[in-house]
């Protein structure tokens, strides 16, 4: 085992037969307080258009939270909003993600058949107290045709640059051509006013998709991204590039050796990360965590293992597939490292029970390092 478990808590929890019954992409952050917020999604249910992003505290260290309210009350309604929240130089927070039109209650932002979303736009804000106010939304142009899956934290680099990544899916138009074998990521050098796009990542495959993508800066300045290939009919390794420059070009695409579906990220020490991913298909299911440098072509896995145990791989344990997402009964962790080195998980589940659940599971890393892929 790499990492000691300390504890494992329930950051919120939403009864069924709510308009707040389905929870997705969680998201902890310091707070200059020395607390812990916790940014996520609520919805009717997966699938539906009417995602609002919420916000719970803890004031001792994620083992207790606050009730979650929503961030945008005035917006429930208009706009279904997924996002993640992210800090950045100066304790600055900052939500990054997509905002979609609800035109009828109730209705879908996923076709199953198209293999598309509804479509949307790119949105992010900024807030210098601790995500109790918020900026207006600044739409972030959207360089090639398509929607925008965007589950990834916005990075704020040390030079003040900022980096997000999204990946390009099919509309319900299907006269819309879209290139879906790639991971799009845009730069800034002006605090948001223009960016800048680039393939982060590409797959070989041109039928194929990425989802949950993320990017991270490491400590020695290189931007790390992570992508979920997703091929049809066959499961691949999650993907990665690095960029020497800001995230304004990229390396080559390669494997990160790791067969886990979904990806997030955190920055580590001395040129490491951790990278949080899930694991429904192979082996013990639930959420792991690796220890990564990445360098010279290679992932570089210093330690990958099992933190969070699931019940269960998916409401039909026979569907795992990424076509089959909204039959997943768990997933979308992301991670924290706290002032102690410890770090701080997070993930959503869909209790069998019913409902919605964020849960957080404190884990301490193992100092010991063998490179393996």
């Amino acid at each position: 085992m790499s990492y000691q478990i300390e504890f494992e808590t329930t950051v919120c929890r939403m009864p069924p037969g709510t308009a707040f019954s389905a929870v997705a992409g969680p998201r902890v952050v310091r707070t200059s307080d020395g607390g812990l917020a916790c940014s996520f999604v609520a919805q009717s249910g997966l699938g539906v258009n009417d995602f609002t992003p919420m916000l719970a505290r803890s004031v001792d260290g994620g083992r207790s939270w606050g009730e979650a309210s929503p961030l945008w009350p005035d917006l429930i309604g208009k706009y279904s909003i997924f996002g993640s929240m992210s800090r950045g130089l100066g304790g600055r927070l900052r939500f990054f993600g997509s905002r979609t039109v609800i035109a009828a209650p109730g209705e879908l932002f996923w076709s199953d058949a198209l293999q598309g979303l509804k479509a949307n736009e790119l949105i992010w804000s900024e807030s210098s107290d601790d995500g109790r106010t918020w900026a207006a939304f600044r739409v972030i142009p959207q360089p090639v045709p398509g929607s925008a899956e965007a589950p990834g934290a916005l990075c704020e680099t040390q030079t003040g640059g900022l980096v997000c990544c999204y990946a390009p899916y099919r509309t319900f138009d299907p006269a819309v051509v879209v290139e879906t074998n790639q991971i799009v990521s845009l730069a800034s050098d002006d605090g948001g006013k223009t960016w800048r796009a680039a393939r982060m990542v590409t797959f070989p495959n041109p039928k194929a998709n990425g989802a949950e993508a993320w990017v991270v800066e490491l400590s020695d300045g290189r931007i790390l991204g992570t992508a979920w290939h997703i091929n049809p009919g066959v499961d691949e390794p999650n993907a990665f590039a690095l960029s020497p420059d800001g995230g304004f070009t990229w390396g080559a695409t390669q494997s990160t050796g790791i067969l886990g579906q979904s990806t997030a990220l955190a920055p580590w020490r001395e040129g490491e990360a951790l990278f949080i991913y899930n694991q429904r298909r192979h082996g013990d299911i639930g959420v792991w965590l690796a220890r990564v440098r990445p360098e010279g072509g290679r992932f570089g896995v210093a330690s990958n293992a099992r933190v969070w145990a699931a019940p269960r791989p998916a409401q039909d344990p026979t569907k795992t597939t990424h076509e089959s997402w909204t039959n997943f009964s768990f997933g979308e962790p992301a991670a924290v490292v706290l002032p102690d080195e410890s770090v701080f998980v997070v993930l959503w589940t869909a209790p069998a029970s019913g409902g919605g659940e964020i849960r957080g599971v404190k884990v301490r890393l193992n100092s010991a390092s063998v490179n393996t892929l």
